[in-house]
Protein backbone atom coordinates (compact mmCIF):
# COMPACT_ATOMS: atom_id res chain seq x y z
CA UNK A 1 0.00 0.00 0.00
CA UNK A 2 1.43 3.23 -1.13
CA UNK A 3 1.18 6.00 1.48
CA UNK A 4 1.14 10.05 1.01
CA UNK A 5 4.32 12.02 1.64
CA UNK A 6 4.04 14.63 4.96
CA UNK A 7 4.07 17.14 2.39
CA UNK A 8 1.35 15.51 0.42
CA UNK A 9 -0.94 15.35 3.42
CA UNK A 10 0.06 19.11 4.79
CA UNK A 11 -0.73 20.75 1.43
CA UNK A 12 -4.45 18.97 1.16
CA UNK A 13 -4.99 20.76 4.83
CA UNK A 14 -8.18 22.79 5.25
CA UNK A 15 -6.45 25.60 7.35
CA UNK A 16 -8.59 27.84 8.92
CA UNK A 17 -7.89 31.70 9.03
CA UNK A 18 -5.49 32.13 12.06
CA UNK A 19 -7.88 34.32 14.00
CA UNK A 20 -10.29 31.35 14.24
CA UNK A 21 -7.01 29.66 15.56
CA UNK A 22 -6.09 32.33 18.11
CA UNK A 23 -9.93 32.63 18.82
CA UNK A 24 -9.83 29.04 20.50
CA UNK A 25 -7.40 30.52 22.94
CA UNK A 26 -9.56 33.59 23.68
CA UNK A 27 -7.11 35.82 21.80
CA UNK A 28 -8.43 39.00 20.35
CA UNK A 29 -7.56 39.42 16.76
CA UNK A 30 -6.15 42.73 17.42
CA UNK A 31 -3.55 41.01 19.31
CA UNK A 32 -1.99 38.61 16.65
CA UNK A 33 0.25 40.07 14.37
CA UNK A 34 -0.18 37.94 11.36
CA UNK A 35 2.62 36.61 8.80
CA UNK A 36 0.08 36.48 5.94
CA UNK A 37 -3.50 34.07 6.70
CA UNK A 38 -2.01 31.18 8.41
CA UNK A 39 0.52 32.31 10.80
CA UNK A 40 0.74 35.13 13.63
CA UNK A 41 2.75 36.46 16.58
CA UNK A 42 1.65 37.25 19.31
CA UNK A 43 1.26 40.41 21.31
CA UNK A 44 3.25 41.46 24.11
CA UNK A 45 0.70 43.29 25.63
CA UNK A 46 -1.43 40.24 25.51
CA UNK A 47 1.02 38.23 27.50
CA UNK A 48 1.56 40.26 30.14
CA UNK A 49 -2.05 40.88 30.25
CA UNK A 50 -2.37 37.17 31.33
CA UNK A 51 0.08 36.21 33.85
CA UNK A 52 -2.31 36.36 36.19
CA UNK A 53 -4.33 33.46 35.42
CA UNK A 54 -3.55 29.86 36.62
CA UNK A 55 -1.54 28.05 35.21
CA UNK A 56 -3.03 24.30 33.05
CA UNK A 57 -1.69 21.16 33.17
CA UNK A 58 1.90 20.62 31.32
CA UNK A 59 2.45 17.26 29.40
CA UNK A 60 6.33 16.53 28.49
CA UNK A 61 6.70 14.25 25.50
CA UNK A 62 10.19 12.40 25.19
CA UNK A 63 11.62 9.72 23.50
CA UNK A 64 13.82 7.18 23.68
CA UNK A 65 17.44 7.44 22.00
CA UNK A 66 16.92 7.98 18.43
CA UNK A 67 17.66 5.26 16.16
CA UNK A 68 17.74 5.33 11.81
CA UNK A 69 14.10 3.44 12.36
CA UNK A 70 12.70 6.49 13.66
CA UNK A 71 10.65 7.53 16.74
CA UNK A 72 8.17 10.13 15.96
CA UNK A 73 8.42 12.39 19.46
CA UNK A 74 6.93 15.78 17.50
CA UNK A 75 4.29 13.92 15.53
CA UNK A 76 2.67 12.16 18.70
CA UNK A 77 3.07 16.09 20.20
CA UNK A 78 0.99 17.31 17.66
CA UNK A 79 -1.09 14.02 17.87
CA UNK A 80 -1.33 13.82 21.82
CA UNK A 81 -2.80 17.56 21.19
CA UNK A 82 -5.28 16.55 18.71
CA UNK A 83 -6.18 13.54 21.10
CA UNK A 84 -6.87 16.17 23.77
CA UNK A 85 -8.94 18.76 22.00
CA UNK A 86 -10.77 15.02 19.94
CA UNK A 87 -11.94 14.22 24.01
CA UNK A 88 -13.32 17.49 24.65
CA UNK A 89 -10.29 19.28 26.76
CA UNK A 90 -8.76 22.67 25.47
CA UNK A 91 -5.31 21.53 24.89
CA UNK A 92 -2.69 23.42 22.46
CA UNK A 93 1.07 22.41 21.82
CA UNK A 94 4.32 23.90 22.21
CA UNK A 95 7.12 22.44 20.06
CA UNK A 96 10.58 24.25 18.54
CA UNK A 97 11.16 25.89 15.16
CA UNK A 98 13.24 23.69 13.01
CA UNK A 99 16.65 24.83 11.84
CA UNK A 100 17.47 24.83 7.99
CA UNK A 101 20.69 22.72 8.95
CA UNK A 102 19.33 19.64 10.17
CA UNK A 103 16.37 20.11 7.07
CA UNK A 104 18.87 20.32 4.33
CA UNK A 105 21.39 17.73 6.21
CA UNK A 106 20.32 14.20 7.27
CA UNK A 107 16.82 14.56 10.00
CA UNK A 108 14.57 16.22 7.24
CA UNK A 109 11.61 18.56 8.34
CA UNK A 110 10.66 19.36 12.34
CA UNK A 111 6.85 19.40 11.79
CA UNK A 112 5.41 15.87 12.79
CA UNK A 113 4.43 13.54 10.22
CA UNK A 114 1.42 11.68 8.73
CA UNK A 115 -1.87 12.87 10.14
CA UNK A 116 -0.35 14.68 13.05
CA UNK A 117 1.50 17.73 11.35
CA UNK A 118 1.49 21.50 12.26
CA UNK A 119 0.82 23.68 9.56
CA UNK A 120 2.57 25.39 7.06
CA UNK A 121 5.05 22.26 7.00
CA UNK A 122 6.60 23.91 4.43
CA UNK A 123 7.16 27.90 5.19
CA UNK A 124 7.83 26.30 9.17
CA UNK A 125 10.69 23.68 7.91
CA UNK A 126 12.44 27.16 5.77
CA UNK A 127 12.59 30.88 7.12
CA UNK A 128 9.07 30.90 8.91
CA UNK A 129 8.58 34.03 10.56
CA UNK A 130 12.59 34.95 10.18
CA UNK A 131 13.01 34.15 14.25
CA UNK A 132 16.61 32.36 13.04
CA UNK A 133 17.85 34.80 11.02
CA UNK A 134 17.03 37.71 13.50
CA UNK A 135 18.85 35.01 15.95
CA UNK A 136 21.81 34.72 13.54
CA UNK A 137 21.81 38.83 12.79
CA UNK A 138 21.92 39.49 16.41
CA UNK A 139 24.46 37.00 17.43
CA UNK A 140 26.87 38.54 14.62
CA UNK A 141 26.25 42.12 15.51
CA UNK A 142 28.08 41.17 18.40
CA UNK A 143 30.62 39.56 16.82
CA UNK A 144 31.72 42.67 14.66
CA UNK A 145 31.10 44.67 17.52
CA UNK A 146 33.89 43.03 19.44
CA UNK A 147 36.61 42.93 16.54
CA UNK A 148 35.59 46.26 15.76
CA UNK A 149 36.36 47.28 19.44
CA UNK A 150 39.85 45.83 18.56
CA UNK A 151 40.25 47.45 15.69
CA UNK A 152 39.70 51.01 17.08
CA UNK A 153 42.36 51.09 19.59
CA UNK A 154 41.02 48.26 22.25
CA UNK A 155 40.12 50.25 25.24
CA UNK A 156 38.68 46.98 27.33
CA UNK A 157 42.26 45.92 26.78
CA UNK A 158 40.75 42.49 25.37
CA UNK A 159 43.33 39.67 25.18
CA UNK A 160 42.62 38.69 21.40
CA UNK A 161 43.89 35.07 22.38
CA UNK A 162 40.74 35.02 24.89
CA UNK A 163 37.80 36.20 22.64
CA UNK A 164 35.44 33.45 23.09
CA UNK A 165 32.36 34.26 21.22
CA UNK A 166 32.22 32.84 17.76
CA UNK A 167 30.51 33.36 14.61
CA UNK A 168 27.37 31.46 13.99
CA UNK A 169 25.23 30.09 10.55
CA UNK A 170 21.89 28.36 10.58
CA UNK A 171 23.49 25.57 7.87
CA UNK A 172 25.71 22.27 8.26
CA UNK A 173 29.17 23.40 7.23
CA UNK A 174 32.23 21.47 8.92
CA UNK A 175 34.12 23.96 7.02
CA UNK A 176 33.52 26.92 8.95
CA UNK A 177 34.49 25.09 12.42
CA UNK A 178 38.00 26.25 12.90
CA UNK A 179 39.15 29.38 10.87
CA UNK A 180 41.10 32.58 10.71
CA UNK A 181 39.69 35.84 10.73
CA UNK A 182 41.14 39.53 9.56
CA UNK A 183 43.46 38.27 7.07
CA UNK A 184 44.35 40.78 4.48
CA UNK A 185 46.67 43.39 6.23
CA UNK A 186 46.12 46.40 8.63
CA UNK A 187 43.05 47.51 7.56
CA UNK A 188 41.21 44.17 8.01
CA UNK A 189 42.22 44.51 11.45
CA UNK A 190 43.80 41.88 13.67
CA UNK A 191 44.12 38.20 12.85
CA UNK A 192 42.74 35.72 15.15
CA UNK A 193 42.07 32.07 15.00
CA UNK A 194 38.05 31.81 15.64
CA UNK A 195 35.34 29.45 13.78
CA UNK A 196 31.15 29.13 13.68
CA UNK A 197 28.88 27.06 15.68
CA UNK A 198 25.78 26.44 13.80
CA UNK A 199 22.96 29.31 15.26
CA UNK A 200 20.88 27.00 17.31
CA UNK A 201 23.76 26.00 19.48
CA UNK A 202 24.24 29.70 19.53
CA UNK A 203 24.32 31.08 23.72
CA UNK A 204 21.58 34.26 21.97
CA UNK A 205 19.32 31.16 20.54
CA UNK A 206 19.46 29.67 24.80
CA UNK A 207 19.04 33.35 26.20
CA UNK A 208 15.56 33.98 23.91
CA UNK A 209 14.18 30.75 24.52
CA UNK A 210 14.83 31.50 28.58
CA UNK A 211 13.80 35.13 28.51
CA UNK A 212 10.92 36.25 30.25
CA UNK A 213 10.65 39.49 28.55
CA UNK A 214 11.83 42.44 26.92
CA UNK A 215 13.15 43.47 29.85
CA UNK A 216 15.03 39.98 30.85
CA UNK A 217 16.69 39.69 26.89
CA UNK A 218 18.43 42.57 27.01
CA UNK A 219 19.85 41.67 30.83
CA UNK A 220 21.00 38.11 29.61
CA UNK A 221 22.33 39.93 26.74
CA UNK A 222 24.46 42.45 28.34
CA UNK A 223 25.38 39.05 30.64
CA UNK A 224 27.30 37.24 27.71
CA UNK A 225 30.76 37.06 28.39
CA UNK A 226 32.45 37.30 24.98
CA UNK A 227 36.42 38.06 26.11
CA UNK A 228 39.32 38.31 28.77
CA UNK A 229 41.68 39.96 29.33
CA UNK A 230 45.45 39.31 29.82
CA UNK A 231 44.80 38.91 33.75
CA UNK A 232 41.66 36.73 32.97
CA UNK A 233 39.13 39.66 33.64
CA UNK A 234 35.95 39.16 31.63
CA UNK A 235 34.46 41.58 29.45
CA UNK A 236 30.61 41.03 28.46
CA UNK A 237 28.67 42.08 26.07
CA UNK A 238 27.88 45.03 27.86
CA UNK A 239 30.99 46.29 28.00
CA UNK A 240 30.75 46.20 24.18
CA UNK A 241 27.75 48.23 24.25
CA UNK A 242 26.23 45.70 22.14
CA UNK A 243 23.25 44.36 24.10
CA UNK A 244 20.62 47.15 23.64
CA UNK A 245 21.29 46.85 19.49
CA UNK A 246 20.43 43.25 19.86
CA UNK A 247 17.78 43.55 21.74
CA UNK A 248 16.21 46.02 19.00
CA UNK A 249 16.72 42.86 16.24
CA UNK A 250 15.14 40.35 18.82
CA UNK A 251 11.99 42.37 19.72
CA UNK A 252 9.68 40.66 17.19
CA UNK A 253 11.73 37.50 17.61
CA UNK A 254 10.96 37.12 21.22
CA UNK A 255 6.96 37.16 20.51
CA UNK A 256 5.67 33.24 20.25
CA UNK A 257 4.68 32.26 16.87
CA UNK A 258 0.92 30.30 16.65
CA UNK A 259 -0.05 28.03 13.63
CA UNK A 260 -2.06 25.02 13.91
CA UNK A 261 -2.39 21.46 13.75
CA UNK A 262 -3.92 19.60 10.39
CA UNK A 263 -7.07 19.19 12.73
CA UNK A 264 -7.00 23.01 13.17
CA UNK A 265 -6.13 23.43 16.84
CA UNK A 266 -3.53 25.90 18.11
CA UNK A 267 0.05 25.76 17.95
CA UNK A 268 2.50 27.81 19.49
CA UNK A 269 6.38 27.17 17.72
CA UNK A 270 8.83 29.28 18.95
CA UNK A 271 12.69 29.09 19.67
CA UNK A 272 14.44 26.19 18.53
CA UNK A 273 18.14 25.46 20.80
CA UNK A 274 19.45 21.71 19.86
CA UNK A 275 18.84 18.86 22.39
CA UNK A 276 22.92 17.43 21.92
CA UNK A 277 24.24 20.94 22.21
CA UNK A 278 22.10 22.89 23.68
CA UNK A 279 18.71 23.05 26.04
CA UNK A 280 16.68 21.74 23.32
CA UNK A 281 13.63 23.09 24.52
CA UNK A 282 11.00 25.61 22.84
CA UNK A 283 10.68 29.20 24.82
CA UNK A 284 9.89 29.69 27.90
CA UNK A 285 7.71 32.46 26.99
CA UNK A 286 5.82 30.25 24.92
CA UNK A 287 5.20 27.77 27.00
CA UNK A 288 4.05 30.27 29.80
CA UNK A 289 1.74 31.53 28.09
CA UNK A 290 0.15 28.80 26.53
CA UNK A 291 0.38 27.48 30.13
CA UNK A 292 -2.28 30.50 30.68
CA UNK A 293 -4.55 29.81 27.52
CA UNK A 294 -4.85 26.43 27.52
CA UNK A 295 -6.32 23.63 30.34
CA UNK A 296 -3.58 21.19 28.91
CA UNK A 297 -0.45 21.90 27.35
CA UNK A 298 1.51 19.44 25.40
CA UNK A 299 5.26 20.03 24.56
CA UNK A 300 8.58 18.13 23.66
CA UNK A 301 11.53 18.20 24.44
CA UNK A 302 14.67 17.43 21.75
CA UNK A 303 16.01 13.66 20.90
CA UNK A 304 15.74 11.18 24.22
CA UNK A 305 14.97 11.84 27.43
CA UNK A 306 18.85 11.37 28.69
CA UNK A 307 19.45 14.65 26.93
CA UNK A 308 16.00 16.65 26.07
CA UNK A 309 14.02 15.52 29.36
CA UNK A 310 16.79 15.80 31.46
CA UNK A 311 17.43 19.80 30.51
CA UNK A 312 13.68 20.04 30.64
CA UNK A 313 13.34 19.19 34.21
CA UNK A 314 16.79 20.78 35.44
CA UNK A 315 16.99 23.79 33.22
CA UNK A 316 14.23 25.00 31.90
CA UNK A 317 11.91 24.04 34.53
CA UNK A 318 13.84 25.35 37.49
CA UNK A 319 14.29 28.43 35.21
CA UNK A 320 10.46 29.17 34.62
CA UNK A 321 8.76 28.18 38.14
CA UNK A 322 7.25 25.14 36.25
CA UNK A 323 6.88 21.33 36.70
CA UNK A 324 5.04 19.10 33.96
CA UNK A 325 2.05 16.71 35.41
CA UNK A 326 3.32 14.08 33.31
CA UNK A 327 5.80 12.38 30.20
CA UNK A 328 5.25 10.50 27.60
CA UNK A 329 7.77 8.65 26.15
CA UNK A 330 7.89 7.83 22.68
CA UNK A 331 8.90 4.11 21.75
CA UNK A 332 8.92 2.49 18.75
CA UNK A 333 8.78 -1.41 17.96
CA UNK A 334 11.27 -0.75 14.96
CA UNK A 335 13.59 1.21 17.39
CA UNK A 336 13.43 -1.80 19.93
CA UNK A 337 14.22 -4.11 17.20
CA UNK A 338 17.25 -1.86 15.89
CA UNK A 339 18.29 -1.57 20.19
CA UNK A 340 17.77 -5.42 20.07
CA UNK A 341 20.72 -5.88 17.52
CA UNK A 342 18.59 -5.73 14.28
CA UNK A 343 19.76 -4.00 11.01
CA UNK A 344 18.14 -1.64 9.28
CA UNK A 345 17.60 -3.67 6.27
CA UNK A 346 16.07 -6.41 8.81
CA UNK A 347 13.50 -4.44 10.80
CA UNK A 348 10.51 -5.64 8.48
CA UNK A 349 10.47 -9.20 9.40
CA UNK A 350 8.55 -9.93 13.30
CA UNK A 351 11.63 -10.43 15.78
CA UNK A 352 9.88 -10.26 19.23
CA UNK A 353 13.20 -11.63 20.92
CA UNK A 354 14.56 -8.74 19.25
CA UNK A 355 12.02 -6.59 20.60
CA UNK A 356 12.42 -7.84 24.02
CA UNK A 357 16.03 -7.74 23.98
CA UNK A 358 16.11 -4.06 22.36
CA UNK A 359 13.22 -2.54 25.61
CA UNK A 360 16.45 -2.23 27.88
CA UNK A 361 16.86 1.14 26.86
CA UNK A 362 13.46 2.27 26.90
CA UNK A 363 13.42 0.61 30.78
CA UNK A 364 16.40 2.97 31.54
CA UNK A 365 14.27 6.27 30.26
CA UNK A 366 11.02 5.09 32.40
CA UNK A 367 13.67 4.79 35.59
CA UNK A 368 15.41 7.88 34.95
CA UNK A 369 12.43 10.29 34.10
CA UNK A 370 10.20 8.79 37.36
CA UNK A 371 13.55 9.87 39.54
CA UNK A 372 12.06 13.53 38.76
CA UNK A 373 8.86 12.78 40.68
CA UNK A 374 6.20 12.85 37.75
CA UNK A 375 4.18 9.99 36.47
CA UNK A 376 5.65 8.76 33.10
CA UNK A 377 3.40 6.71 30.43
CA UNK A 378 4.97 5.09 26.61
CA UNK A 379 3.51 6.01 23.42
CA UNK A 380 4.19 3.36 21.39
CA UNK A 381 4.11 5.44 17.82
CA UNK A 382 2.79 2.51 15.60
CA UNK A 383 4.40 1.82 12.06
CA UNK A 384 2.14 -0.77 9.46
CA UNK A 385 4.33 -3.11 9.57
CA UNK A 386 4.46 -3.66 13.47
CA UNK A 387 2.79 -6.98 14.38
CA UNK A 388 0.52 -7.43 17.79
CA UNK A 389 3.01 -10.19 19.41
CA UNK A 390 5.77 -7.50 18.94
CA UNK A 391 3.51 -4.57 20.65
CA UNK A 392 2.31 -6.65 22.71
CA UNK A 393 6.30 -7.34 23.82
CA UNK A 394 6.72 -3.96 24.48
CA UNK A 395 3.52 -3.06 26.82
CA UNK A 396 4.00 -6.46 28.57
CA UNK A 397 8.18 -5.49 29.61
CA UNK A 398 6.25 -1.23 30.66
CA UNK A 399 4.20 -3.13 32.59
CA UNK A 400 7.13 -4.33 34.67
CA UNK A 401 8.67 -1.28 35.07
CA UNK A 402 5.17 0.50 36.90
CA UNK A 403 3.98 2.40 33.97
CA UNK A 404 1.53 1.24 30.90
CA UNK A 405 2.26 1.61 27.10
CA UNK A 406 -0.81 2.88 24.78
CA UNK A 407 -0.88 1.86 21.36
CA UNK A 408 -0.88 4.87 19.03
CA UNK A 409 -1.93 5.35 15.26
CA UNK A 410 -1.98 9.12 14.63
CA UNK A 411 0.50 9.01 12.20
CA UNK A 412 -2.24 7.33 9.90
CA UNK A 413 -5.56 8.19 11.78
CA UNK A 414 -4.95 12.10 13.39
CA UNK A 415 -6.45 12.26 16.60
CA UNK A 416 -8.49 9.37 16.51
CA UNK A 417 -5.46 7.54 17.01
CA UNK A 418 -4.19 9.19 19.89
CA UNK A 419 -7.67 8.93 22.09
CA UNK A 420 -6.44 6.19 24.07
CA UNK A 421 -3.29 8.09 24.97
CA UNK A 422 -5.23 11.44 25.42
CA UNK A 423 -7.30 9.68 28.14
CA UNK A 424 -4.75 8.03 29.94
CA UNK A 425 -3.01 10.90 30.49
CA UNK A 426 -5.96 12.94 31.78
CA UNK A 427 -6.30 10.03 34.07
CA UNK A 428 -2.88 9.75 35.77
CA UNK A 429 -2.58 13.74 35.81
CA UNK A 430 -5.82 13.75 37.02
CA UNK A 431 -4.65 10.91 40.04
CA UNK A 432 -2.42 13.95 41.03
CA UNK A 433 0.87 11.83 40.62
CA UNK A 434 3.45 14.32 40.21
CA UNK A 435 6.28 15.51 42.98
CA UNK A 436 8.42 16.78 40.77
CA UNK A 437 11.95 18.07 41.97
CA UNK A 438 15.14 18.24 40.20
CA UNK A 439 17.89 15.86 40.48
CA UNK A 440 20.38 18.36 41.91
CA UNK A 441 20.48 21.83 43.74
CA UNK A 442 21.59 24.66 42.86
CA UNK A 443 24.12 24.80 45.73
CA UNK A 444 25.80 21.22 44.38
CA UNK A 445 29.36 22.14 43.22
CA UNK A 446 29.67 22.16 39.75
CA UNK A 447 31.63 19.13 38.95
CA UNK A 448 29.36 17.28 41.09
CA UNK A 449 26.18 18.36 39.30
CA UNK A 450 28.07 16.70 36.02
CA UNK A 451 28.58 13.41 37.86
CA UNK A 452 25.30 13.35 39.24
CA UNK A 453 23.65 13.61 35.58
CA UNK A 454 26.53 11.15 34.61
CA UNK A 455 25.98 8.51 36.84
CA UNK A 456 22.58 8.76 37.64
CA UNK A 457 20.84 9.50 34.08
CA UNK A 458 23.04 8.09 32.06
CA UNK A 459 24.26 5.48 34.44
CA UNK A 460 27.96 5.62 33.87
CA UNK A 461 30.49 4.59 36.67
CA UNK A 462 31.91 8.22 36.83
CA UNK A 463 33.50 11.27 34.63
CA UNK A 464 37.08 11.71 33.34
CA UNK A 465 38.41 14.95 33.05
CA UNK A 466 41.64 16.89 33.49
CA UNK A 467 42.83 19.05 35.89
CA UNK A 468 42.33 22.19 33.86
CA UNK A 469 38.73 21.51 33.66
CA UNK A 470 38.05 21.24 36.89
CA UNK A 471 40.84 24.37 37.73
CA UNK A 472 38.22 26.04 35.36
CA UNK A 473 34.85 24.96 36.90
CA UNK A 474 36.37 25.90 40.58
CA UNK A 475 37.11 29.76 39.34
CA UNK A 476 33.52 30.00 38.28
CA UNK A 477 31.97 29.08 40.95
CA UNK A 478 34.59 31.37 42.86
CA UNK A 479 33.07 34.09 40.55
CA UNK A 480 29.73 33.41 41.63
CA UNK A 481 28.28 31.38 39.41
CA UNK A 482 28.49 27.74 41.08
CA UNK A 483 24.95 28.22 41.08
CA UNK A 484 24.27 27.13 37.71
CA UNK A 485 22.70 24.20 36.10
CA UNK A 486 24.73 22.04 33.62
CA UNK A 487 23.71 21.94 30.20
CA UNK A 488 25.06 18.09 28.59
CA UNK A 489 26.38 18.96 25.24
CA UNK A 490 27.13 14.91 24.01
CA UNK A 491 25.78 12.71 21.34
CA UNK A 492 22.17 11.88 21.44
CA UNK A 493 22.49 7.94 19.81
CA UNK A 494 23.86 6.89 23.39
CA UNK A 495 23.47 7.14 26.80
CA UNK A 496 27.09 6.78 26.58
CA UNK A 497 29.17 9.26 24.37
CA UNK A 498 29.76 6.61 21.64
CA UNK A 499 27.07 6.73 19.28
CA UNK A 500 26.90 3.49 18.34
CA UNK A 501 26.40 1.79 21.83
CA UNK A 502 22.60 1.41 21.60
CA UNK A 503 20.59 -0.13 24.31
CA UNK A 504 21.39 0.40 27.59
CA UNK A 505 25.60 0.04 28.18
CA UNK A 506 27.43 0.16 31.30
CA UNK A 507 30.54 0.01 32.30
CA UNK A 508 31.86 3.25 30.56
CA UNK A 509 32.66 6.57 31.34
CA UNK A 510 32.15 10.10 30.31
CA UNK A 511 34.64 11.84 28.77
CA UNK A 512 34.34 15.91 29.58
CA UNK A 513 37.09 17.66 26.63
CA UNK A 514 35.97 21.54 27.39
CA UNK A 515 33.33 23.27 29.40
CA UNK A 516 31.99 26.33 28.52
CA UNK A 517 30.17 29.44 30.68
CA UNK A 518 26.97 30.45 29.30
CA UNK A 519 26.44 33.37 31.47
CA UNK A 520 23.86 35.13 30.07
CA UNK A 521 21.78 31.97 29.49
CA UNK A 522 22.15 30.73 33.02
CA UNK A 523 24.28 27.35 32.50
CA UNK A 524 27.08 25.54 32.22
CA UNK A 525 28.13 23.95 28.75
CA UNK A 526 30.12 20.69 29.28
CA UNK A 527 31.38 19.21 25.77
CA UNK A 528 31.33 15.36 25.82
CA UNK A 529 33.13 13.51 23.47
CA UNK A 530 33.15 14.28 20.06
CA UNK A 531 30.18 16.25 19.69
CA UNK A 532 30.60 19.25 17.68
CA UNK A 533 28.90 22.45 17.46
CA UNK A 534 28.99 22.58 14.38
CA UNK A 535 27.61 19.90 12.35
CA UNK A 536 28.39 18.72 8.95
CA UNK A 537 26.39 17.74 6.33
CA UNK A 538 26.43 13.57 5.31
CA UNK A 539 27.79 11.88 2.90
CA UNK A 540 24.06 12.50 0.50
CA UNK A 541 22.59 15.42 2.32
CA UNK A 542 18.65 15.98 2.15
CA UNK A 543 19.39 19.03 0.19
CA UNK A 544 20.43 16.78 -2.97
CA UNK A 545 16.54 16.06 -3.12
CA UNK A 546 14.88 19.20 -2.05
CA UNK A 547 13.71 21.30 -5.57
CA UNK A 548 10.91 23.03 -6.79
CA UNK A 549 8.44 21.63 -9.51
CA UNK A 550 6.84 22.58 -12.58
CA UNK A 551 4.21 23.67 -10.58
CA UNK A 552 6.34 25.64 -8.77
CA UNK A 553 5.45 23.42 -5.10
CA UNK A 554 8.52 22.13 -3.36
CA UNK A 555 9.68 18.86 -3.52
CA UNK A 556 11.24 16.20 -1.39
CA UNK A 557 11.42 18.47 1.86
CA UNK A 558 10.05 15.54 3.91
Amino acid sequence: MAFKTDIEIAREANKRPIQEIGGKLGIPSEDLLPYGHDKAKLSQSFIDGVQGRQNGKLILVTAINPTPAGEGKTTTTVGLGDGLNRIGKNAAICIREASLGPCFGMKGGAAGGGYAQVVPMEEMNLHFTGDFHAITSAHNLLSAMIDNHIYWGNALEIDQRRVVWRRVLDMNDRALRDMVTSLGGVANGFPRQTGFDITVASEVMAILCLATGLDDLQKRLGDIIVAYTRDRKPIYARDIKADGAMTVLLKDAMQPNLVQTLENNPAFVHGGPFANIAHGCNSVIATTTALKLADYVVTEAGFGADLGAEKFMNIKCRKAGIAPDAVVIVATVRAMKMNGGVAKADLGAENVAAVEAGCANLGRHIGNVKSFGVPVVVAINHFAGDTEAEVQAVQSYVATQGSEAVLCKHWADGSAGTEALARKVVDIIDEGGADFAPIYPDDMPLFEKIETISTAIYHADGVVVDAKIRDQLTAWEEAGYGHLPVCMAKTQYSFTTDPGARGAPTGFTIPVREVRLSAGAGFIVAICGEIMTMPGLPRVPSAEAIMLNDAGDIEGLF
